[in-house]
């Protein structure tokens, strides 16, 4: 069932199933969620279920901005260290999750049993809006009608497949009962960046669309990758496990290959000499997105153009995906993206859709 985010009644709606222990699909700026309390521990079990996700592969709790996000991190964090604190001042509401020593006790199984939990404070309206409809429902002085904090939703799809950035996606793949608002395309597309808190210094766990230089002003200090583990500030420290960062993730049906772009051509000259068992035209599997105009594509191969702008290629990324994917064919050749700053979530996302 799809509600229109618009309407406050959906909103409500929203909020009394998550209350109830019920799932649903939540718009943000990233991609849609899959939904659930997560300090109910059978809710949350359900995402995992739904998902066909492993039960030990944390989710990321989305937190109200109600107080720039401090009161839910608080509840669920048992530290927040000073460059963490400046990162949430910068970039909440938006695309940063922070990984964060847990408090005892709270959100267990939503941190797929770790001493960490990854927190991120949206910034979509409807995400919000239904995440201050849980805070006001809620009554911190009445046990029988207790606060929801927050919402764990990883991305609303089955495990390992490409991420929904509409509503639409999110029932084609998880069905028509489940509750989904509709707050239109995901403006940014592709999932947030995740940011370790928990070694003494900011680790980056997973690109997204935020620049590490920007990153590395609010810190303070120069952002870590997770290939450093044998540095002097995180050897002998073991690393937590976060969403999305399995090496082979986002992946439609279709096998995806990376290629650059003279390779990508060189692909398409053979085309013509190809053929399947059976006689049939080898074109008619092969979808292309790419940014080099190529020469003497076949007409029997669908081809996408990929934006030059790393920000507009991410809006369309999981989106393209899924149409190529949708038309049948079997091979999905993607030009590789350019080896610059900007372009370093799209490049996380393909290499992983690849694997």
């Amino acid at each position: 069932m799809i509600l229109s985010a618009a309407d406050p009644a959906a909103i409500g709606a929203a909020a009394d199933a998550i209350r109830a222990g019920a799932l649903i699909g939540l718009p943000t700026e990233t991609v849609y969620g899959l939904g659930a309390d997560a300090d109910n521990a059978a809710a949350v079990a359900q995402v995992f279920a739904t998902k066909g996700r492993p039960a030990d592969h944390p989710l990321i709790v989305h937190v109200s901005d109600h107080d720039g996000g401090a009161s839910g991190v608080a509840h669920f964090a048992a530290e927040v260290p000073d460059f963490a604190q400046r990162l949430m001042a910068a970039f909440w509401p938006g695309a940063l999750t922070l990984i964060l020593p847990r408090r005892p006790g709270i959100g267990t199984a939503a941190a797929g049993g770790q001493d960490s939990i990854g927190l991120r404070c949206p910034a979509h309206p409807a995400a919000q809006a239904v995440l201050h409809a849980l805070r006001a429902l809620g009554n911190e002085a009445a046990p029988a009608q207790p606060v929801v904090w927050g919402i764990a939703a990883p991305s609303a799809n089955r495990f390992g497949r490409v991420s929904p950035t509409t509503a639409a996606h999110v029932q084609d793949e998880l069905g028509a009962d489940l509750l989904v608002l509709d707050g239109g395309p995901c403006n940014l597309g592709i999932e947030s960046t995740i940011i370790d808190c928990t070694r003494g210094a900011p680790v980056l766990l997973r690109p997204g669309t935020l620049a590490r230089e920007r990153i590395q002003q609010v810190c303070g200090c120069r952002l870590l990758s997770k290939e450093e583990q044998n540095s002097e500030v995180l050897r002998g420290l073991t690393a937590p496990k976060a969403s999305g960062t399995l090496e082979s993730h986002y992946a439609p049906n279709a096998k995806v290959r990376l290629m650059d772009a003279p390779a990508l051509q060189a692909a398409v000259d053979m085309l013509g000499t190809v053929m399947l068992p059976g006689g049939s035209d080898a074109t008619a599997s092969i979808a292309i997105y790419a940014r080099t105009p190529l020469k003497k594509v076949p007409l029997a191969v669908t081809l996408r153009r990929m934006p030059d702008d790393a920000d507009a290629t991410a809006h369309q990324l999981f989106a393209v995906l899924r149409a190529l994917d949708a038309t049948g064919v079997k091979l999905i050749w993607v030009e590789t993206p350019p080896d610059a700053p900007d372009w370093e979530g799209v490049r996380d996302r393909l290499q992983r859709a690849a694997a």
